[in-house]
């Protein structure tokens, strides 16, 4: 039983949303009531997650974000773009908003350094479509104290998400770990394969 609300698609169990085979993407969508911003995502998602850290949309009342990763060529503003502004242009990941209703819709990284370079991080759970890939794991768990959850809170929380088989990380999973590192030797000329 989930004793905190972490995020509406986890409250209940990650079994609630299925991914499907042969998904292809399908549209996201800002919470404005009429004029909504509509982004088109050409692909199924990856390394869906549940995030805990400061900068990422939550919904109203949510411990987590859920957050995936699709190939930034994959996703286009498709309605209303002249809504959309970014967060703040000098994070890392770019997060593209609308101004109207605050909701974040896709990250994107600029720097061709990054090792995430060319994916974007999108919210599903914007999306009516049926079948994106399910959450794996959840990262920046502690995160979550900085945005006002007591440290008491947080034995339960991270019980909680192992309970419905998301493995719990203070930074991201380790394959994506690898992939920041391997990018980092890269460039430091040290990277061994």
């Amino acid at each position: 039983m989930i004793t905190t609300k972490l995020h509406p698609r986890l409250d209940n169990g990650i079994n609630d949303y299925p991914e499907v085979k042969g998904f292809v993407g399908g549209t996201l969508k800002c919470l404005c009531k009429s004029n909504k911003v509509e982004v088109k995502v050409d692909s199924q998602t990856v390394h869906n997650h549940a995030c805990g850290c400061s900068k990422c949309w939550k919904p109203e009342g949510a411990e987590f974000s859920l957050v995936a990763v699709v190939s930034r060529d994959k996703v286009n503003v498709i309605s209303n773009a002249d809504k959309v502004e970014i967060v703040d242009e000098t994070a890392t990941i770019q997060r593209h908003f609308c101004k109207e209703c605050k909701v974040h819709l896709f990250g994107r990284i600029e720097n061709k350094d990054h090792a995430f370079y060319g994916l974007d991080f999108v919210h599903t759970e914007l999306s009516e479509d049926k079948g994106w890939s399910a959450p794996q794991f959840a990262a920046f768990v502690s995160s979550v104290i900085e945005t006002g959850t007591p440290v008491s809170k947080m034995a339960d929380i991270r019980k909680d998400l192992n309970n419905l088989g998301l493995p719990t990380y203070d930074v991201l999973s380790p394959e994506l770990m690898d992939l920041i590192s391997a990018k980092t030797a890269e460039l430091n000329g040290t990277l061994q394969k």
